[in-house]
C-alpha cells in the first residue's frame, strides 16, 4: 500500500526560510511567512481556475515579492537569501521517523506535490530523504495544480493502483479534500491546529497533530 505524502507543510517546514533569517527580518517575519506562503497558494489555485500553468518555483518568488511589499519592515534585500533558503526548507523532525518508518515495514512511500522538481530535489537531498522515498511526483509533469484529480492520478498511474489503496497525507486540509474526492485514504496532519472544513467531501481517515502517530495507524 503506497503511503503518499504532500510536501510542503507536511514533510518540510514552509516557514523555516523566514525562521532562519528572523534576526535580519525583524519583528514582521512571521507575518511576511503567512503572507508568503498564502499568496503561493492562491497564485496555484487562480491559476488552475483561469487554465494557466507557472511553475511553483517562479510563483514562489512572485509570493514573496508581493509579501515584501506588504510587509515592507522586512528589507527586500533578503530576497535572495530567503529564497535561497526555501530550496532547502528544514524537514519536520517527525517527517524522518516516519518515512523510515514505513519503509523498514516495506512500504512503498512517495511525495505528490505542487512543488517544481528542481524544488523537490533540493529539499529531499538537503535532509537526506532520498532513501526513503520510492517516488517524487511533481505536478509539473502534467501543468496543473492541486486539488484537481489529474494531479492525484498520477499516484494510482506511478504505483498502478486503484485508489483506495492510496493512503494520502497532507497537512493542508484543501489538499485532503481533493485526496479523498479522488478516492484516497487520506489523514489529516493538522500541525497548525486548523479547524474542521470540507467535510461534505468525506472527512479524513484520520487526524493527528503530527507525524508520530502515522506508523500506528490502524486501515
Amino acid at each position: 500500500m503506497p503511503y503518499v505524502f504532500d510536501a510542503y507543510g507536511t514533510l518540510f517546514d514552509v516557514h523555516a526560510a523566514l525562521a532562519r533569517h528572523r534576526t535580519a527580518a525583524g519583528p514582521d517575519a512571521d507575518r511576511c511567512s503567512d503572507i508568503w506562503r498564502a499568496k503561493q497558494l492562491e497564485y496555484t489555485w487562480t491559476l488552475t481556475l483561469a487554465g494557466r500553468y507557472v511553475d511553483f518555483w517562479t510563483l514562489t518568488g512572485r509570493a514573496l515579492d508581493f509579501a515584501l511589499t506588504r510587509v515592507p519592515s522586512v528589507d527586500k534585500a533578503l530576497r535572495s537569501k530567503l529564497l535561497d533558503a526555501y530550496l532547502a526548507l528544514d524537514a519536520f523532525p517527525d517527517a524522518r521517523v516516519a518515512l523510515r518508518g514505513l519503509k523498514t515495514r516495506g512500504e512503498r512511500t512517495a511525495i505528490l506535490s505542487n512543488g517544481a522538481p528542481k524544488m523537490l530535489d533540493a529539499a529531499v537531498k538537503a535532509n537526506g530523504l532520498g532513501s526513503d522515498l520510492d517516488a517524487v511526483l511533481s505536478v509539473d509533469a502534467i501543468g496543473i495544480y492541486k486539488p484537481r484529480p489529474e494531479v492525484y492520478a498520477m499516484v494510482t498511474q506511478a504505483f498502478s493502483v486503484a485508489p483506495a489503496a492510496v493512503v494520502f497525507v497532507s497537512s493542508n486540509r484543501w489538499d485532503v479534500m481533493g485526496a479523498a474526492a479522488f478516492g484516497f485514504r487520506t489523514v489529516w496532519v493538522n500541525r497548525y491546529q486548523g479547524p474542521a472544513e470540507y467535510d461534505d467531501a468525506g472527512p479524513p481517515m484520520a487526524m493527528m497533530p503530527d507525524l508520530s502517530g502515522l506508523l500506528s495507524l490502524q486501515l
